[in-house]
């Protein structure tokens, strides 16, 4: 079942990407008392994801912050060093790289698609959330392909 606006978020073990190496966090743990603008993508470094998904956030980090947002964070179904190296490139200090290694986040939410055609099996859908103390707020979910609804504009706008 895919999750909606209104659900609590569901528990699933992340991994907070650090300069100092990957730190465990539990979902109701990170998202917990603050309010998160997160995002999903597909793949670190993937072409989309890095020229589009992430610079929009990067760019109106301060916008969102100033609207309330105490928080915004990535993740994608790669790893802890992947996302860490992919935030540093991508001068993204403002945002938290949460790497959902083995897909259980994007499972649990039921925002998982199969890119085995492309060589990259089970990932995660492209979205943007926004998540007040576990709860889902607002929910922007993309079509397979598409990069339209999910970018920090949108997030902005429905603030």
């Amino acid at each position: 079942m895919t999750i909606t606006v209104g659900d609590r978020l569901p528990e699933a073990q992340l991994s907070l990407a650090t300069p100092e190496g990957p730190i465990p966090v539990k979902s109701s743990d990170y998202f917990k008392d603050k309010t998160v603008a997160l995002f999903a993508v597909p793949g670190a470094f993937t072409p989309t994801c890095s020229a589009k998904h992430l610079p929009s956030f990067v760019e109106k980090a301060d916008e969102l912050k100033a609207k309330g947002v105490d928080q915004i964070a990535a993740t994608s179904v790669n790893d802890g060093f992947v996302m860490a190296e992919w935030g540093k490139q991508a001068g993204s200090a403002e945002i938290d790289m949460l790497a959902d290694g083995n897909a259980d986040f994007a499972e649990a939410l039921g925002l998982t698609m199969d890119a085995s055609g492309f060589g990259m099996g089970k990932r995660s859908q492209r979205y943007s959330m926004l998540v007040e103390d576990g709860v889902v707020k607002q929910l922007n979910v993309e079509a397979p392909g598409a990069y339209e609804v999910s970018g920090a504009e949108t997030l902005l706008g429905q603030l």
